[in-house]
């Protein structure tokens, strides 16, 4: 089911808006990819313009900034410690902005948003 982005048909009071058009394709939004532990995938979205975005399905791998040494290691994912998004996150290992996850040097807190950026960024706890 497409998600519909565009303009309410009622007003913040309650009152109804008379639309001066219909729905348009562009206001349809995409339903929410999950990123999850496990073998790489990578999906490509198109954009407007033709331009593309990539999202990732799963990730094993982290590049994780290490601020002590100023250095940025690629380490493997173990699992989801915390997630301030959603608490049954952690249960279901979904990774996303702000997740606290754990790896081979530590914890880490995600700083990307791997949905759309294709990649998992954390800073070192």
């Amino acid at each position: 089911m497409a998600l519909w982005q565009g303009k309410s048909k009622r007003k913040p009071t309650g009152g109804r808006f008379v639309a001066s058009q219909g729905k348009r394709k562009f206001e349809i939004g995409r339903e929410k990819q999950f990123t999850r532990i496990g073998a790489q995938r990578l999906k490509q979205y198109r954009g407007a313009g033709g331009s593309v975005k990539i999202g990732m399905l799963s990730a094993e791998y982290a590049n994780v900034v290490d601020k002590k040494n100023n250095t940025v290691r690629k380490l493997k994912i173990l699992t989801v410690k915390s997630n301030p998004a959603d608490p049954n996150y952690v249960q279901r290992n979904i990774i996303n902005k702000g997740a606290t996850i754990s790896t081979e040097a530590g914890d880490a807190i995600v700083t990307s948003r791997p949905g759309q950026d294709g990649a998992i960024n954390a800073v070192l706890l």
